[in-house]
């Protein structure tokens, strides 16, 4: 009977120690995946690929992002560091700096992490931090995710626009590695290109209805466009990689090289990747999340999925790996479903000037409103100060003003952000996402379902509800129990779960607390 006991307290003993200690931490966030996709699709996924991690993951389906402004610079920032906007200071991907009335870009050359615009760690600089022969990768199609994800660490990849190629910066090598090299000159992308985008499955497999660029699958022996180019014709590789299916076959074909090339889980210090799929995202704006085209990129990625997984697994026990698996946001539903009479979208130039149009009837002529960004009015704090006007005040009119205004649900002005505390409803998330130093003078909540108005864009995010807020979030391996959970998850409990999950102290600013698992 001792013995029994002695060998059940191993086993469990074991169990823990894999739990807390994995070799290898793999993050995957696919862009613009809405809560209930996953389900959604299920029944033509493989049993390799999503599904795999639906049945053998800690899967929270009330998990959310709690702050207004959830669009990819805030969210994986959030990731990244398990703190809101209102901490990291990631607001957008470009602000006005009120010091010299112009426009700041998240990345600024790519010099590194613009210039480095993220305040607070990330999760790979705690573990480079206190394991530093650890190794930790982050990777995108683009440089503004790949590096929020990766902070100051020294493995950080993106594809450089101008030639659809694996790069990186001087602010994080001096060199690219030859490997890396190598693959670049035998055209690594560019394999990956479909010649055209037909439909993986036949017509009636598919659940959504509306298609545009892709070319349908009946069954004969010659495809037939759908209904001709209508949203886009990708010309250049990089757009191309966004705007078609083969982005995700890129990156997580580049994600096993950099596996294999950096021997990560080789060893008893722990490793950690992070892979963000930019091109769910650039599809779900441009065609709509009710598209063919995105249903088709989800059955492509999830094939893709399962040969990545089955390629980790045969380098890393699955004991010894977590993988998580979760989304920046959902997206809105498209404006235009109805093609006849189509969803009233906010025009936000047209905004910006009536604004600066009352502030001139009440204060006189001048260059008021300096931009419309991040959903929220920037002021010109330098003319206000000349008049000897009270910035508190103004803003506050504008607040008032902007409330009268088509399609806007709620209106703050940043000096009330910034000098009360709101615990619950919308001035709880308002002020999560308000960061005083970016963050704009008068912040604006839209009506539900409400986007801005840009062309060629039908579905957005950047909202507080649920559509944009809710994500899923998949845990496995390591020892972690499979089962679905329904209590409400902050997604900046994140990090912090992953970090007790590697053993090492959380990022310096992480809000959450860590997930019981």
């Amino acid at each position: 009977m001792k013995r029994i006991l002695t060998i059940l307290l191993l086993a469990a003993t074991l169990t823990s120690w894999a739990a807390e200690k994995p070799r290898l931490v793999v993050q995957i966030v696919v862009g613009s995946m809405r809560v209930g996709d996953l389900e959604r699709y299920e029944a033509q996924f493989c049993e390799g690929g999503f599904r795999r991690l639906m049945h053998n993951s800690r899967y929270y389906k009330e998990a959310a992002y709690l702050f207004q402004q959830t669009t990819t610079p805030a969210t994986l920032s959030t990731l990244a560091t398990g703190a809101n906007p209102s901490m990291h200071g990631i607001v957008g991907t470009s602000w006005q700096d009120y010091t010299t009335n112009l426009a700041v870009d998240l990345i600024d050359g790519r010099r590194g992490p613009g210039g480095y615009h993220l305040v607070v760690p990330t999760l790979s600089d705690a573990l480079q931090r206190q394991h530093p022969t650890a190794h930790t990768v982050s990777l995108a199609l683009d440089a503004e995710a790949a590096i929020l994800l990766g902070g100051r660490t020294n493995h950080v990849y993106w594809v450089e626009p101008e030639t659809a190629e694996w790069g990186s910066s001087l602010y994080y090598t001096q060199s690219i590695p030859e490997w890396l090299a190598q693959g670049n000159r035998e055209g690594f992308n560019i394999a990956y290109l479909l010649p055209y985008w037909q439909q993986l499955l036949h017509q009636e497999q598919y659940l959504n209805t509306r298609s545009f660029d892709i070319r349908k699958n009946t069954g004969a022996k010659r495809s037939v466009p759908a209904k001709g180019l209508r949203r886009l014709t990708p010309r250049s590789y990089i757009e191309r990689l966004r705007y078609t299916p083969a982005g995700n076959t890129a990156v997580l074909a580049f994600a096993k090289q950099a596996i294999a090339q950096h021997h990560m889980g080789t060893d008893e210090v722990p490793d950690l990747i992070n892979i963000y799929l930019d091109t769910p995202r650039y599809l779900s704006e441009v065609y709509g999340p009710e598209s063919i085209e995105v249903e088709d990129m989800y059955y492509r990625l999830d094939r893709d999925l399962s040969d990545f997984l089955t390629f980790l697994y045969a380098q890393v026990k699955p004991e010894e790996c977590i993988v998580v698996l979760t989304s920046d946001h959902g997206t809105s539903h498209s404006f235009d479903l109805d093609a006849e009479h189509p969803a009233e979208r906010f025009n936000a130039h047209q905004f910006r000037v009536i604004a600066n149009g009352f502030l001139n009837v009440r204060y006189g002529s001048g260059h008021w409103v300096l931009g419309f960004q991040n959903q929220a009015l920037y002021l010109n704090h330098t003319l206000i100060y000349e008049r000897n006007l009270d910035l508190a005040r103004l803003q506050n009119e504008l607040a008032i003003f902007a409330l009268q205004f088509s399609g806007v649900s709620h209106a703050m002005a940043a000096s009330d952000l910034r000098s009360a505390y709101f615990a619950d409803g919308y001035a709880h998330r308002m002020q999560n996402s308000f960061y005083a130093r970016r963050s704009g003078d008068v912040l604006l909540n839209l009506m539900p379902g409400l986007i801005i108005e840009e062309e060629g864009r039908c579905s957005a995010s950047g909202s507080m509800y649920g559509y944009d807020a809710e994500v899923p979030l998949l845990i496995s391996g390591g020892g972690i129990t499979p089962g679905h959970h329904h209590e409400p998850i902050d997604m900046t409990s994140l990090a912090p779960t992953v970090a007790q999950l590697l053993g090492i102290h959380e990022p310096d600013a992480a809000e959450g607390r860590p997930l019981d698992l």
